[in-house]
Formats: structure tokens, sequence, C-alpha cells
């Protein structure tokens, strides 16, 4: 099989519109089986394991992101419990647009989602 650059799998994916935060914070997703992702969801995992994914928060929850292009990425599960061989379930590969902005690496409560309603005083970098 062919190997593909990772911004080729991105392309390639069919991504949906998540429902969860669609008005507040509107992100995208594809499926390790539904969707036939799991060469992404692979490679996605093998950067987070090469030490390219960048610790942030999500109000007061703590993930790790994927900086690609215009997107930042992070999955459902953490990557070193993924087994895209043993498991029947689907994983799930997020992806948000990047604001380009401290929000991306820190969200606040009271922050929409929304560029025009960024808070007045931003948050602080994550500790």
């Amino acid at each position: 099989m062919e190997t593909l650059k990772i911004t080729e799998l991105i392309a390639r994916a069919p991504w949906r519109e998540a429902v969860t935060y669609r008005e507040s914070w509107p992100h995208e997703y594809a499926l390790s089986r539904k969707d036939g992702q799991r060469e992404l969801i692979e490679a996605v995992c093998a950067r987070f394991r090469a030490g390219e994914g960048i610790a942030c928060r999500f109000f007061n929850m703590r993930n790790t992101y994927l900086f690609i292009g215009d997107y930042k990425y992070w999955l459902m599960t953490h990557w070193d419990d993924i087994d895209l061989d043993g498991c029947p379930d689907d994983y799930v590969l997020n992806r948000a647009r990047l604001y380009r902005d401290r929000r991306d690496f820190a969200i606040q409560p009271g922050d929409t989602g929304r560029r025009e309603d960024y808070p007045v005083n931003p948050a602080r970098s994550p500790s």
C-alpha cells in the first residue's frame, strides 16, 4: 500500500460537523472504522508519540493537540491507548480551525469561540 503524507490523509478524510459545541466551539471529526480513517489515526498517533503534540486545556480539561496547517487536531482516546487491531470500536479524531491567537492554547469561561467575543483579559498560558 502507498504511504501517504499526513496532509494527504487529512485532505482525503470525510470530515463531518460535530454536534457538541456546534454554537460555541465548532469542530469536525472523523472515525477510524466507520469512515475508514485507520491510516490517518495511525499517522496522528505516530506524531504524538514523536513528541509533536502540545499540551493545552479546553476549559478545565487537559488534552494534547497537533497543529497542522489551519487546524488543531486531538483524539478522544489517549494515543497510547489506541489499539486499531484489537478494538472493534471507533476512535474519534477531532479538528477545529485555528484562531491564531491565545485561545488555541487556553480557553476560558465566557469565551464563545467567536473571534468578536475574544475575552478582554486573555487566559494565562496553561501551567
